[in-house]
């Protein structure tokens, strides 16, 4: 995997360098000689993030179906809580 760095000077005037670079690996760009953004390709990207995910698989929660959470009921939620 190679690295390439470019400013982002040069990112305005060639993105499609900075894209083609993406296929070598992530291409860092630089504002006043700090890097400040990661381009990736999306394969790489995919691979990092663990693939594509849709809203509702993340809002499932998966694993979390042993979790016990008793709703409070307004009366409870109304009282002063009692001080030890």
């Amino acid at each position: 995997m190679t690295i390439t760095t470019i400013s982002s000077r040069e990112f305005n005037q060639d993105t499609g360098r900075a894209k083609k670079a993406t296929r070598r690996g992530p291409v860092v760009i630089t504002d006043r000689g700090k890097p400040t953004h990661v381009l990736l390709g999306i394969e790489e990207y995919r691979r990092l993030t663990g693939g594509r995910r849709r809203i509702a698989d993340l809002l499932a929660m998966p694993g979390l179906d042993d979790v016990d959470f008793e709703v409070p009921s307004l009366r409870d939620l109304a009282r002063p809580a009692e001080l030890s």
